[in-house]
């Protein structure tokens, strides 16, 4: 099985930005990862998300670490 990663949009017009801060936070995980690797992973983002999540002590910035974490694993929950 090869490691892909598969990120669907997010914000669309019909969810006026629900998910902004969360795609932001994705997206610069994602960035960070590239620096690292050429290929990441979504076990890679989640891996990230949940290291970012145990030393945050923000508590908004929390919740969209979680919501950016429920967000990649749902959609890779629909990919299996």
């Amino acid at each position: 099985m090869a490691n892909s990663t598969f990120v669907l949009p997010l914000v669309s017009p019909d969810t006026h930005d629900a998910h902004e801060d969360e795609q932001r936070v994705i997206d610069e995980i994602k960035r960070s990862l590239k620096v690292e690797n050429d290929a990441i992973a979504n076990k890679d983002l989640m891996l990230a998300l949940i290291s970012r999540l145990e030393t945050e002590n923000n508590v908004v910035q929390k919740d969209v670490l979680r919501n950016a974490l429920e967000i990649i694993v749902y959609i890779t929950l629909k990919k299996l």
